[in-house]
């Protein structure tokens, strides 16, 4: 996360589990087996036995000839708790990777202790079952789901010709495939002002090839794709390429 803010990231994106002790762990994977020396479902875990792991354990670079990062990530898998307590004024999109509704409750339980203006600063994705629960408890917090980005994007595409954003535009994470965007009316700045307007914020990905969701900005080819002006958000996984191609194209 250091690095990221260091190479110039404006938001970073972190994924969650919940624990059985009631936190939530800060690791990408759904189980523990392929990075860390332990076994198990992230979120059968606690967050104290998570702790103990070695994250850097099954980092391997050469197909598993080496491991170069054994040894050295012993209890530095974060909570979300010590994320947002260490970075208090940064912006983040944190993604819970699950369908389970109780996740998304307990998520918005833990962000309805922080200051309204910090709790400003997060935006929260996953499925439409977690979302939809947070969203009851924590209306202003900007969320997305496939759900609810499919229920704003393909009415807009319909009628937003008009001028009418569908009410399901409001106040959520928009993500526009960059090979959809063109269909999307008054792309982009006028889309962009629309969905400002509607308390939303908007951020483009790499090309949608139907099925998987939606890669990031990581490729020149996707970067010359992006139109002259914008100002909306870019979501990308190489954020040093990103920086310094977006430098280069708005000298």
């Amino acid at each position: 996360m250091r690095a990221s803010i260091a190479a110039g990231a404006d938001i970073v994106e972190i994924d969650v589990h919940p624990t059985i002790d009631g936190e939530f762990a800060v690791f990408h994977d759904w189980t523990v087996d392929c990075r860390t020396n332990g076994e198990g479902i992230t979120r059968e875990h606690t967050m104290a036995d998570l702790r103990k792991l070695d994250i850097g354990y099954g980092y391997t670079a050469d197909g598993g000839k080496t491991f170069p990062f054994r040894g050295k990530g012993v209890a530095m898998m974060p909570s979300l708790d010590e994320v947002l307590s260490t970075f208090p004024h940064r912006r983040f999109l944190i993604n819970m990777k699950s369908r389970d509704a109780d996740e998304g409750a307990l998520l918005a339980a833990t962000l309805d202790t922080l200051p309204a203006e910090h709790r400003a600063r997060l935006m929260v994705y996953g499925g439409d079952e977690p979302i939809a629960r947070l969203k009851s408890q924590l209306p202003q917090v900007k969320t997305m789901s496939r759900g609810s980005l499919k229920a704003c994007l393909i009415p807009y595409i319909v009628y937003g010709w008009t001028g009418i954003v569908p009410r399901a535009c409001r106040n959520m994470v928009v993500l526009v495939p960059i090979n959809i965007a063109p269909w999307l009316w008054g792309w982009p700045n006028r889309f962009l002002n629309r969905m400002e307007t509607a308390g939303s914020e908007v951020f483009v990905l790499g090309p949608y090839g139907g099925g998987e969701f939606s890669t990031g900005i990581d490729t020149p080819e996707d970067f010359r794709r992006i139109p002259a002006g914008y100002s909306g958000g870019i979501w990308t996984n190489e954020i040093e390429t990103a920086a310094g191609a977006l430098r280069r194209k708005n000298q």
